[in-house]
């Protein structure tokens, strides 16, 4: 804790427990309210006589202390000691993270936590019932009391105050199997899962699954537990298979993916089984099995074609126009590409439909069918000129210009070879047109 934070915070840290037990009672909110127009009545300098009988030294003291200090002797007045051990031990551990930070750092720069009055309030209010729950062993309760405390700290730089509620809530000896709990362990997935902690995430993940197995149960939102958790498990298995990708690992990664795609089609979540089908596709794809990859391309399709997802049927088809063209299958390549360059112009999906054209010209420029490159390639280059991407406009501009340089030395050499007199004239005239013209084959094309 730095210099300025130290110097608030010397004195007594618990002041004298004097107060009476109807005192104890009224709401700190109120408290704080009558304190402050009691000052303000100071500082004009009009004080009432009724104003001057309402202090007590309880409402002294809470004028003088912080709301740290007042908030801890509230807790062991009413005898909540063990809310307030766990609020001392989190204020302690806020104290020891911001010491052990770098300064200038994000943690470094944070308010402390002593220092957020709402934050500090809110945390007595259910850390107080939770405790009153759990004198009577009602272990649902306290999971749900907790459950929201790790939900009201969602802030990135609270990561640390979710986690603590959540685990406090999921691994308990007792209510640790109960819906609150079950919802703690997805909420655990998904805050492991932004941070990165993959293998983290994928055990509460795994855990939460198997909690929520037929109950039935529904998070705070009404969403099925069991699906949340299949949704976050996919995501895990998903990105842990990308590492193994990296590192060539073709056969774990396939063995993950397919764990994840055997959940999705038991949980009937066609958006995610297609996902699935999409990246098991890949997968096989990278590993040069272009048959399984295919099976689970042309899946994709049928999911994304029932859902009506014109982005997941794009994508699957230009998946599958490269494992065509990898087998040599031009004509099907074509078939494919001219389904691509139809979807994503009926959806409206440019990029997708400049890809598609320029895919198709350049195979048949590949073919030296020059004149039916030129044609797709301009089409690519009119919808790049209409989208105004400075990436695809360029590329276009070079394919067309290089396909149309090839149509007309095609051209002038079958005029030379025939060297007829209106073949003669047609040479004179490009030789003309050409010294003149200062606009590049793309643009005279265009």
């Amino acid at each position: 804790m730095n210099a300025a934070v130290i110097q608030q915070q010397t004195g007594t840290f618990l002041p004298e427990i004097t107060i009476k037990s109807t005192q104890r009672r009224k709401s700190t909110g109120t408290q704080y309210s009558n304190i402050k127009q009691e000052k303000k009545s100071v500082q004009t300098g009009w004080v009432s006589d009724n104003s001057a009988q309402i202090l007590s030294k309880a409402e002294i003291l809470l004028f003088r202390n912080s709301p740290k200090q007042n908030i801890c002797v509230q807790l062991l007045q009413q005898g909540f000691h063990r809310s307030f051990s766990e609020l001392f031990f989190l204020l302690g551990a806020d104290r020891d993270r911001r010491a052990a930070a770098e300064p200038g750092s994000a943690v470094w720069l944070q308010t402390p936590l002593d220092q957020q009055w709402d934050k500090l309030e809110t945390l007595k209010h259910h850390l107080i019932r939770a405790e009153k729950a759990e004198s009577t062993c009602s272990w649902t309760v306290v999971c749900d009391q907790r459950l929201f405390l790790g939900q009201y700290f969602s802030a990135p730089e609270d990561a640390w105050l979710t986690l603590h509620f959540y685990h406090s809530c999921a691994d308990r000896e007792q209510g640790g199997h109960s819906r609150p709990a079950t919802e703690a362990r997805a909420c655990m997935a998904e805050v492991y899962l932004q941070l990165g902690e993959l293998e983290q995430a994928r055990q509460q993940a795994e855990l939460c699954m198997q909690q929520a197995e037929d109950s039935g149960w529904v998070d705070s939102a009404g969403r099925p537990l069991w699906l949340r958790a299949c949704k976050a498990l996919w995501t895990i298995y998903s990105r842990l298979a990308d590492a193994l990708l990296d590192a060539e690992d073709h056969a774990e990664a396939l063995r993950l993916l397919h764990k994840g795609y055997s959940m999705a089609t038991g949980a009937e979540d066609k958006p995610i089984q297609g996902e699935a089908s999409y990246r098991l596709g890949l997968t096989y794809q990278s590993a040069g099995d272009h048959d399984t990859a295919k099976q689970f391309f042309n899946t994709c399709m049928q999911i994304c074609g029932t859902l009506q997802d014109a982005d997941g049927l794009t994508k699957s088809y230009k998946a599958m126009v490269k494992s065509i063209e990898s087998e040599g299958n031009i004509h099907d390549t074509l078939q494919c590409l001219e389904k691509l360059s139809d979807i994503s112009r009926g959806n409206g999906l440019q990029h997708n439909l400049v890809d598609a054209f320029l895919h198709l010209g350049t195979i048949y420029y590949k073919m030296s069918q020059y004149t039916r490159a030129c044609e797709y390639f301009l089409q690519g280059y009119e919808v790049a000129c209409n989208l105004e991407d400075a990436s695809l406009l360029p590329k276009a501009q070079v394919l067309l210009a290089s396909a149309r340089a090839h149509c007309l030395m095609d051209q002038n050499m079958a005029d030379v070879e025939s060297a007829s007199p209106a073949a003669l004239r047609r040479l004179l005239a490009w030789k003309e047109t050409s010294r003149d013209s200062t606009e590049s084959p793309a643009a005279a094309w265009c």
